[in-house]
């Protein structure tokens, strides 16, 4: 499948900022299951700086954007060959062990009723079937509901609420893979959720858990599947934070109002 992105993210200040430092996590890697095609992020009047490739293999950009500036819009647009790798990550080159993704971030430590609801798969002794049922856990006690929590909420708080978006449907999976001694990790990217192409308020997240002999699988709660042909990943990190797609601080006393639009769209052949 071919998939276009089309991702607007709009920043403003109700009093100009003296300058905006970002850094994005905005450009997809080739792997098995998606080959980039075209693919471009510009910054109104942002100067790029430096850009490495860090250990989990995702390509990082740093921006500037010199004041006093009371609007900074973030667009992001290209087209990327996908296909269907039933989940599993395969051919995306990185160097960061697995065993580093056992670490609890302050939004991913397991209360205990986190640690009871990992208990319920004690007893699956293979890895990918006990993280098949990990995920279907979570899509069970935590139902999809926009609005109900916010950007901080931790799994925690998720799971007590038993509602939440997939932040909260990821973080929950991650922190209850932890407590069950598997690695995993958050993954940020975008999904093909309408064949029109309607757009969306926002990008998608799902997780990632190492199965030895396999190695990172997808699994999205949200939807009750695993990533196919209808997602792009963009990066990974122990949370959502570790993985935002755009990070940056802006200098002056401001008050920031953020809006994003996003639209992926299936090309026809």
């Amino acid at each position: 499948m071919i998939l276009t992105v089309d991702h607007v993210t709009c920043y403003r200040y109700n009093r100009p900022a003296r300058a905006l430092v970002q850094s994005h996590r905005l450009m997809p890697s080739n792997c098995a299951g998606q080959r980039v095609l075209d693919w471009t992020v510009t910054v109104s009047d942002g100067i790029a700086g430096g850009a490495f490739r860090d250990g989990a293999g995702d390509w990082i950009q740093g921006w500037t954007v010199p004041g006093p500036v009371s609007e900074v819009t973030v667009s992001v647009r290209g087209k990327v060959e996908t296909s269907d790798q039933a989940g599993v990550l395969r051919g995306h080159r990185e160097l960061t062990p697995p065993d580093c993704y056992l670490r609890d971030t302050s939004v991913t430590k397991a209360d205990s009723a986190l640690a009871a609801l990992a208990a319920k798969a004690d007893g699956i002794e293979e890895a990918l079937d006990r993280a098949h049922m990990l995920a279907d856990l979570v899509a069970e006690a935590i139902a999809y509901e926009p609005g109900v929590t916010e950007a901080h909420t931790t799994a925690a708080e998720a799971l007590a609420i038993g509602r939440g978006v997939c932040q909260d449907h990821s973080h929950a999976l991650i922190a209850a893979a932890r407590v069950s001694g598997l690695p995993a990790r958050y993954v940020s990217g975008y999904l093909l959720t309408a064949e029109d192409g309607q757009e969306q308020d926002a990008a998608h997240a799902w997780a990632e858990l190492w199965v030895r002999g396999l190695g990172w699988v997808g699994f999205d709660p949200a939807n009750r599947c695993c990533p196919d042909d209808r997602y792009i990943r963009l990066g990974s990190g122990l949370d959502a934070q570790d993985a935002a797609p755009i990070r940056g601080i802006a200098r002056g006393p401001g008050v920031e109002r953020l809006e994003v639009q996003v639209a992926v769209q299936a090309v026809q052949q």
